[in-house]
């Protein structure tokens, strides 16, 4: 073991260093990863086998030793797929079947722009989940437009509202710069099942589809399994893991700092415990982490992600304020658009407590967690719906 291992927060604690195995030919399922889960954080010498990704077959999945290329590849990155910006469109289907195709129906009626109208819109705003601040900010800007380009009917209001919605989101639209520091130190946090592992797994992959080196901390050290679930996805990755035996999360992440500084690591992404607003010991425990990591390096964490899963709707804007008061939240994660029609919280967002939105997933493959383009994403929404 290296020797910048031997001095831990906990005494009791013992650091393992988890490095990718030789590739096996075939992806074993969840229940695979269960069976041989124990034997992974304990010793670091019996890695486990990734898990099998949804809608994947093992065919479309290729290891380093296989490729040539740091972790795996999937059908994702055949150039005959789709392009990121079909894929958002489809990923946001739900969405805008709730939102967009309202629209298109209310813009299509053919009548006059009148206060009925805008009560109308007003309706689907709130249902689509954009919350009252920024509905009424949507509304203002758009009387605005109306005046200004001397629009009459109700077909001329789509794309006056498109542009409005916009330019609300442009300011959240801000790529992380990962150049800064050596490591960069992202530190990743979120209620329970928001997604935050397998975010890690989709961001290491991202990363080193950039050339970057990376390397992942286990710091959730409360729920069963969850060390072996990141040294899967470490495993699927071809990247290391640091966990530790009894350890608490800021020791592990203490630890693999260093790991990642000896080792000229590019970026650290370090998992930390699911846990809500209302839990404060836990969030006290975010606090601590952040805190171990300040004495290693005074300007670390340099990014705090808070994953937010887009299903819960409006309650995303409390999470953020919650974490964001607790931690200084410098960028989100919004995660499982493809499976919600609340997408419009984004704009909620935008007005109620705006942070850069670093990352959206529309989707399950690994290529569908990418950085968040404000034009791409209204673009997705206002699509015309297929005749």
């Amino acid at each position: 073991m290296f020797g910048f291992f031997k001095k831990k927060l906990d005494p009791a604690a013992r650091t393992v260093l988890t490095e990718p195995s030789e590739p096996t030919p075939s992806v074993p399922d969840m229940a695979s990863l269960h069976q041989t889960s124990s034997t992974v954080s304990t010793t670091g010498d019996s890695p486990a086998t990734p898990p099998r990704q949804e809608n994947a077959s093992s065919q479309h999945v290729h290891f380093a030793a296989e490729t040539g290329q740091p972790g795996f590849q999937t059908d994702d990155m055949n150039p005959h797929e789709q392009s990121w910006a079909a894929r958002i469109k489809r990923g946001l289907q739900r969405t805008r079947e709730q939102l967009g195709q309202q629209l298109g129906h209310l813009f299509s009626s053919g009548g006059k722009i009148d206060e009925a109208l805008y009560e109308e819109l007003e309706t689907i705003l709130l249902t689509s989940d954009v919350g009252i601040s920024a509905c009424n900010t949507l509304l203002e800007s758009l009387r605005l437009r109306v005046k200004q380009q001397h629009l009459t009917e109700a077909g001329q209001m789509r794309a006056a509202l498109r542009d409005a919605l916009l330019e609300l989101l442009i300011p959240l639209e801000a790529p992380l710069n990962v150049s800064t520091h050596t490591p960069f130190v992202i530190m990743l946090a979120g209620v329970n099942g928001a997604g935050k592992t397998t975010t890690i797994g989709k961001l290491a992959h991202y990363y080193q589809q950039q050339g970057k080196t990376v390397l992942l901390a286990a710091g959730d050290t409360f729920r069963a399994a969850a060390k072996e679930q990141l040294v899967a996805w470490g495993e699927r990755n071809g990247v290391s893991v640091v966990t530790q035996e009894h350890g608490d999360a800021a020791a592990v992440i203490h630890d693999a700092y260093s790991a990642a500084r000896a080792r000229g690591i590019d970026i650290l992404l370090a998992d930390t415990a699911g846990r809500l607003p209302t839990q404060l010991h836990l969030m006290e425990e975010l606090r601590k982490v952040k805190r171990v990591i300040q004495k290693l390096e005074p300007q670390a964490p340099h990014e705090v992600l808070l994953v937010l899963d887009a299903n819960t709707g409006q309650n995303a804007v409390t999470q953020v304020t919650a974490f964001d008061d607790a931690l200084g939240v410098t960028g989100l994660v919004l995660t499982k658009l493809d499976g919600t029609a609340k997408g419009g919280v984004i704009a909620a967002i935008a007005k109620s407590r705006p942070r850069p939105i670093r990352f959206i997933g529309v989707g399950e493959q690994m290529n569908d967690l990418r950085p968040f383009v404000a034009a791409e994403f209204v673009n997705a929404l206002f699509e015309e719906p297929a005749a």
